[in-house]
């Protein structure tokens, strides 16, 4: 070959030098946009670096990406590098607090004794009964007239009884009695044991006469719950004849859960109720708890003894009994309607200084009428949001009460607040002709993040032509009890 065609030309040689240029830069370029997009987009926003997102109401918690907050389903916030941390919570100006009803309480301690009101019925005390038996077969001689129910004394009369066959024992004891000795000592022995009284026995001794006829009296006071004889009947030796159960004290037999057992205690004081006497109370003591409880109902039944000195307390009414613990324990306290149960935690709303309110997670204890014990995350001394604004059991329902805390801290006043205006742009989230729950993004009126929140109609004829799912535009301003639009209208495009 010539030398010619072995080297390039400079022409050619040029243009392969370019191509080379070229490749390298196309190289690089795409190591530089590689390298790029191996950052997450989300760490720069407008021009400035993302730390991290954070929920306002709970700073602590960080995530890596923005979006809801899974604790109060508001928009996360984002902390950029170089920006101080503010401070926890958010701020509610005077005026608005007094807009919401926003009530305060102080966390105490004190003293908690749980107590219970239990139902129940009034009976016969079963320790205090007793049964009238035939110590010997024979006739009813006489019967008394008595009928159950009666009231009667201790030795009333209840029945007389002839028994045939004492007649014959007590004319040999008497035949014997003039001999005297160990015969006549024997003779009276079985007078006893013929089941014959030691009043009847003296009796026939001093009147020298066989009585055949012995009378059954009450062997203590009380009311006859049964009697089982009439006059002229015949009846067996040892056949019961009446059964007298004691009306002082009585028996208030009450159920409680199982969740409430421990409460009673054997000898614990005890306040019941009788709609009888509307006012009055009556003070007994408990008996016994019974070792078993219910299989169907599952409560532990407890007796209570309540004196009953003039009959008043009648078995067979219905009573309340107050029970409370013995042993009370200081725990701290707050009011039950400070806690807002969301389903998964229970959050109590803390005032900061400045005017500040966040919210903690609690663990609660037992509670004690209309006050729950704090086990965890309070501290005594601390004021939380005791206000009906909170009680909402559901955390979309508190996402927008939370919201609406976040007033504008930058006004001077609350009057001029409540006469500015703010715009904001967003979509229906529900819609009646009173008012509508918008998902609207930031205000920068009011130094507001995205989030969700109800507004109030001026006017009921602004929620026409309106469904769920549009797109508006609104203007809006401070009312008395909330935040009112002034104007709506659909936008062109969804946010």
């Amino acid at each position: 070959m010539s030398e010619t065609t072995k080297s390039p030309t400079p022409q050619r040689a040029a243009l392969i030098a370019g191509v080379l240029v070229a490749a390298i830069a196309i190289g690089a370029g795409g190591y530089w946009l590689g390298v790029n997009r191996t950052q997450p987009a989300s760490q720069t926003q407008e021009g400035r670096r993302v730390l991290y997102w954070y929920d306002p109401m709970v700073p602590d918690q960080h995530f890596d990406h923005s979006g809801k907050s899974p604790f109060m389903d508001m928009q996360l916030v984002p902390r950029y590098a170089g920006e101080t941390p503010e401070a926890v919570g958010v701020r509610i100006d005077p005026g608005v607090t007094q807009n919401l009803g926003v009530r305060l309480a102080a966390v105490e301690r004190a003293p908690l004794a749980r107590s219970v009101v239990a139902a129940g019925v009034l009976a016969f005390n079963e320790r205090n009964a007793a049964i009238v038996q035939a110590r010997a077969g024979g006739f009813v001689e006489r019967s008394y007239g008595r009928a159950v129910g009666d009231v009667v004394a201790a030795g009333t009369p209840i029945v007389d009884i002839r028994v045939p066959e004492w007649t014959a024992a007590q004319a040999e004891y008497l035949a014997l009695r003039g001999a005297g000795g160990d015969l006549a000592q024997a003779a009276r022995r079985r007078l006893s044991m013929l089941g014959m009284p030691p009043s009847l026995i003296d009796r026939v001794e001093r009147d020298g006469a066989a009585h055949p006829i012995t009378t059954v009296t009450a062997p203590i006071a009380g009311a006859i719950t049964t009697l089982d004889i009439r006059q002229g009947m015949s009846i067996m030796t040892g056949a019961p004849l009446a059964t007298i159960s004691g009306v002082s004290p009585v028996w208030l037999i009450a159920s409680l859960p199982q969740a409430d057992a421990s409460i009673a205690q054997r000898g614990g004081r005890v306040v019941a109720s009788v709609p009888a006497y509307p006012g009055e109370s009556f003070e007994g003591r408990i008996e016994s708890v019974l070792p078993a409880a219910n299989a169907a109902t599952r409560t532990v039944e407890v007796r209570i003894a309540l004196p009953n000195p003039r009959g008043r307390l009648r078995p067979g009414m219905t009573a309340e009994a107050r029970l409370q613990e013995p042993n009370a324990q200081t725990v701290l306290l707050v009011p039950a309607e400070a806690v807002i149960r969301t389903g998964e935690r229970n959050i109590v709303i803390v005032v900061l200084d400045g005017g500040r309110y966040v919210p903690v997670e609690v663990a609660l204890g037992r509670a004690a009428g209309d006050r729950l014990e704090i086990r965890s995350g309070l501290q005594e001394g601390q004021n939380v949001v005791a206000s009906g604004q909170f009680l909402i059991d559901s955390e979309a329902s508190l996402s927008g009460v939370l919201a609406r805390l976040q007033t504008s801290s930058a006004t001077p006043s609350a009057p001029a607040n409540a006469q500015a205006v703010h715009q904001a742009i967003g979509r229906i989230i529900a819609i009646n002709a009173q008012g509508a729950t918008i998902d609207h993004g930031p205000v920068p009126s009011l130094d507001w993040p995205a989030m969700r929140m109800q507004f109030a109609f001026a006017r009921p004829e602004q929620a026409r032509g309106l469904a769920v799912g549009d797109a508006v535009t609104f203007r809006f301003r401070q009312g008395a009890s909330g935040f009112v639009i002034e104007e709506i209208s659909k936008s062109g495009a969804p946010r």
